[in-house]
């Protein structure tokens, strides 16, 4: 009785601050959308003069065609080439290099199609003609501008990032330098180089072979997107399929940019040490000048339902046996994606949680468990993963049997209050934790405007999930964690099958 007593007043104490910091966030959130379309979301904090900015565009690889796959993730490297006046020490003749090389790139793409007789002596004068350019093109280029301008005043944080939905810079900076920031990314809005290209499309696979091709566990990743999803674009890697990159080509990339790295497709959120006027003179300024342009889309085959048990296996002799399993589910703002949240938290956060004491702690028979909502993206349809690996001498097959009896459990048994509270509580904590720093506000700002479509989801997502009764923990368990819905891939040595 005494512990139940403890966890209802720390369940309301938790309540009552999460209550008390969605209406203070909800108040210090001020927006304002240039004439061009561009969103700015901006909280002021004037802890530390400081402050943290993020460029979230709404793009990711779901955006690509099959041909263009890791596109999104090349262009975000193609960013920190420089612009027209960033990287350069004198474009006008360094675009004349440029030409040229992009003139004898193509005559080598068009030599060297398959089954076209290729005249293999004419290719390798031509490589020859391109290396010559390049090392030429290098005696314009200064090398990491963007990098030196930033850090050089003080900045922090500098980086990008691509994944399924989104593509996002970030940086935090002394906020004596917002000016700078906008200098800069405007003019990479505005006008990106694309120098480099083909050097640079080599070092992206050679990411892909040291990232995924000498990765057993990242390959199997692969492998189980590509089993789950047989229409829907989250089945392609991020990074491109690799016989797909070399043939990506600066005019798409150029086109693919246009398309999507548009103002009315971009969200920019700042948090820290800054004036919301002033800010927003600096951002018309700098912003308002990129011309607006509506965003043409191109449809995206929805995932059919599953039917039937889907599965996939990897051999690496030298790899550890691994095993991942999916169920295809709604995302947000379905209230079944919320459900799910709770279920992750039940499942696989903390210590104490069912799959880590059960799995690793008492039965010893896996070294590692946890559990993913909304794997690999959220604005479609996703899946709810567990990624698990066997202790040895326990096999795959011995953990996924235990894993399956704790999903049946969620679906026959009651979850218990105090069970149920400690799972909400360990997730509103995390959420609340991310937003406490000026990066971590900005991020998940930039993020819900972008894949919810209003940041106030960031709100909302806690009294929602304050909610979520037992009773719809089971009702969701028994509609989607269903052996029809399932997806397994399983990763193994020559010794186990």
């Amino acid at each position: 009785m005494k512990i139940t007593v403890k966890i209802i007043i720390i369940t309301l104490c938790i309540a009552l601050s999460i209550s008390s910091y969605a209406f203070n966030l909800e108040e210090k959130v001020k927006s304002f959308t240039l004439s061009n379309g561009l969103k700015v979301l901006v909280v002021e904090r004037h802890a530390s003069p400081t402050v943290s900015l993020y460029i979230t565009h709404r793009v990711g690889a779901v955006d690509e065609r099959d041909e263009q796959s890791g596109m999104a993730h090349f262009l975000e490297h193609m960013m920190f080439k420089g612009t027209t006046t960033i990287g350069t020490r004198n474009y006008h003749e360094e675009k004349k290099i440029i030409e040229k090389i992009d003139a004898v790139a193509e005559a080598i793409r068009r030599e060297s199609k398959e089954n076209s007789g290729s005249d293999k002596e004419k290719i390798e004068q031509l490589r020859r003609d391109l290396e010559a350019l390049q090392k030429k093109e290098k005696e314009y280029i200064v090398e990491s501008e963007i990098d030196r301008l930033y850090t050089g005043g003080g900045a922090v944080d500098l980086n990008a990032s691509t994944g399924y939905d989104l593509t996002t810079y970030q940086v935090s900076l002394p906020s004596n330098l917002i000016e700078l920031w906008a200098r800069i990314e405007s003019d990479r809005m505005k006008n990106p180089a694309f120098r480099e290209f083909y050097s640079e499309r080599k070092v992206i696979m050679e990411e892909r072979n040291q990232s995924i091709e000498s990765n057993p566990d990242r390959r199997l990743t692969e492998l189980f997107l590509g089993t789950a999803f047989t229409v829907h674009p989250y089945r392609r890697p991020v990074i491109g399929w690799k016989e797909n990159i070399p043939r990506l080509n600066k005019k798409s990339m150029r086109e693919f940019f246009e398309t999507f790295y548009a103002p009315s497709n971009t969200v920019i959120s700042v948090v820290g040490d800054v004036d919301t006027e002033t800010l927003k003179h600096i951002m018309e300024r700098y912003f308002s000048t990129i011309p607006s342009k509506a965003i043409m889309e191109e449809p995206i085959l929805s995932e059919p339902p599953q039917e039937g048990e889907r599965r996939a296996q990897l051999r690496d002799n030298e790899a550890n046996p691994k095993l991942i399993i999916g169920y295809h589910k709604p995302t947000l703002p379905s209230r079944d994606d919320y459900v799910f949240d709770v279920i992750d938290g039940i499942l696989s956060r903390g210590r104490t949680s069912r799959l880590y004491a059960k799995l690793v702690k008492e039965n010893e028979i896996a070294s590692e468990v946890t559990t993913v909502n909304g794997f690999p993206g959220a604005r479609y349809p996703n899946l709810f993963v567990i990624f698990a690996t066997p202790r040895y001498p326990y096999t795959n097959t011995e953990l996924e049997a235990t894993i399956y009896e704790e999903l049946e459990r969620l679906k026959e048994e009651t979850v218990s209050f105090e069970e149920l509270e400690k799972a909400k509580n360990i997730i509103k904590a995390d959420y609340i934790r991310r937003l406490e720093t000026n990066a971590g506000l900005a991020s998940m700002l930039a993020y819900f405007e972008a894949i919810a479509g209003n940041y106030r989801y960031l709100t909302s997502f806690l009294e929602v999930l304050e909610t979520i009764t037992p009773a719809e923990i089971r009702a969701v368990s028994k509609k989607y964690l269903v052996n029809t819905n399932r997806t397994v891939a399983e990763l193994f040595t020559g010794e186990e099958q």
